[in-house]
Parts: structure tokens; C-alpha cells; sequence
């Protein structure tokens, strides 16, 4: 009767952990969204929305990190929980990596909006952001059911990501070399696009992780990617 005391309890801690897990992958969604759009549209106030409510992502990365850490400390999980909650914390660790890209990207609004506009490529941007945030949730709807075949798709899937950040690298060539005056706008849209790929690369170590979790391994196999072209990167 202990025993199964002590699992109910820590089966109601796990479940209000992983609410705060699906909470912040839609506020990570809804960022990368209300993001893209703002630079489509040059909406300075949108943008500026999106960077204030990554506090609220990072308070809940926060809150999912420390409440892990008192369920392995207090309820001392059995292996297949324990791989279940460093799992959460993983997921929880790579959407505020993904939310910090949102907030990367509502960041050059304001910039770009003070520049002329090259023709179709916000637009691009906005597509190829669609692309990632219904990678995202593909593999966080993966993870709630304990698909492996899902996951194992959205990994299969990043390859189109890929696909569509080289496209836009070469539309944004192509603007350059038309106009040298082009040029900083490309550079500040290439680096969101880069950004954007790079939520990309974490909606797949998303699948991964519930690849691990429901087979006990991580996959053998390297993910299908297309050869990505390298360029400027990062936080900002």
C-alpha cells in the first residue's frame, strides 16, 4: 500500500510537470509564429511582444528544472521514471533554446523595418517558420503519446527545413548580388533564417528524446539532413 502511495504521488508530480512542459512549447509556438509574423508585416509592437513574453518561457523552463530536481531527490524514481524525467528536463532545456530564437528574431524587426524591404523574403521566413513550429509540436504531441514512429518522422521531416533555409540563402544571394545595398538587410534575414533552422535541429532532439524514452536508446542512425550552408548564427 506504501509502494503504490509513493507511485500515485509521483505519477501526479510527473503529470503537472509535463502540463508546464506542453504550456511552454505553446507559448514557444505562438512566439515563433507572432515572431514571423511581425517581421512580415514590420509590426514593431508584436515584436516587442514576443520579447518581453520569453520571461514567461524561461520562468517555466526554470519552474520544470527545479520541480525534475525534487521529484528525483524526494520520490527516488525507478529507472524508467527517472529516464522519464530527465526526458522532460531535456525537452523543457531545448524549448527555451528554441524560445530564445523567437526572441532573436522579433529582436531584428525593429531593424529591419528602418531598411527597404526585399521582395518575397519575409515572406519565405514566415513559411519556412510555419514549417518549424509544426515540427515542434508534431514531436511534443510524440512525446505526450509515447510515439516513437512519430518522433521518428519529425526526424525524417527536418530535412525539408533544411531544404527550404538553402532556398532562402539563395534568394537572399540572389538580392545581394543585384544590389549591394541589399546587403545588410540579407545578412540580418539569413541570421533569423539561421535561427529558425535551428529550432529545426532542436524539434528533432525533441524526437530523439522520445525515442530514448520509449526504447530505452537514443537512434544509431544520423538524422536524414540536407547539406545546410553554413553562415552567422547564434543568441544574438
Amino acid at each position: 500500500m506504501v509502494t503504490t502511495h509513493i507511485l500515485s504521488a509521483f505519477d501526479r508530480d510527473l503529470e503537472a510537470v509535463q502540463a508546464h512542459v506542453m504550456r511552454m512549447g505553446g507559448l514557444v509556438e505562438a512566439a515563433l509564429l507572432d515572431a514571423a509574423e511581425a517581421l512580415d508585416n514590420r509590426d514593431e509592437e508584436l515584436a516587442l511582444r514576443v520579447r518581453n513574453g520569453d520571461r514567461a518561457i524561461d520562468a517555466l523552463e526554470l519552474e520544470i528544472q527545479t520541480e525534475c530536481a525534487r521529484l528525483i531527490a524526494l520520490r527516488a524514481p525507478a529507472a524508467s521514471d527517472l529516464r522519464t524525467v530527465l526526458t522532460v528536463m531535456r525537452i523543457a532545456a531545448a524549448l527555451e533554446r528554441a524560445g530564445d530564437y523567437a526572441k532573436n528574431l522579433a529582436k531584428r524587426t525593429a531593424v529591419l523595418s528602418q531598411m527597404q524591404p526585399l521582395e518575397g523574403a519575409t515572406g519565405s521566413v514566415k513559411r519556412m517558420a510555419r514549417a518549424v513550429v509544426v515540427l515542434l509540436k508534431d514531436a511534443l504531441d510524440a512525446y505526450i503519446a509515447r510515439d516513437a514512429v512519430s518522433a521518428e518522422d519529425v526526424r525524417r521531416r527536418d530535412h525539408d527545413v533544411d531544404q527550404m533555409y538553402n532556398a532562402l540563402f539563395r534568394e537572399l544571394l540572389t538580392h545581394m548580388l543585384e544590389d549591394p545595398r541589399n546587403i545588410t538587410a540579407a545578412m540580418h534575414l539569413h541570421f533569423i533564417a539561421k535561427n529558425i533552422e535551428r529550432v529545426g535541429d532542436h524539434a528533432t532532439g525533441i524526437a530523439e528524446q522520445v525515442i530514448y524514452l520509449v526504447t530505452g536508446a537514443m537512434p544509431s542512425d544520423e538524422r536524414p539532413k540536407a547539406e545546410v550552408v553554413q553562415g552567422a548564427g547564434g543568441r544574438g
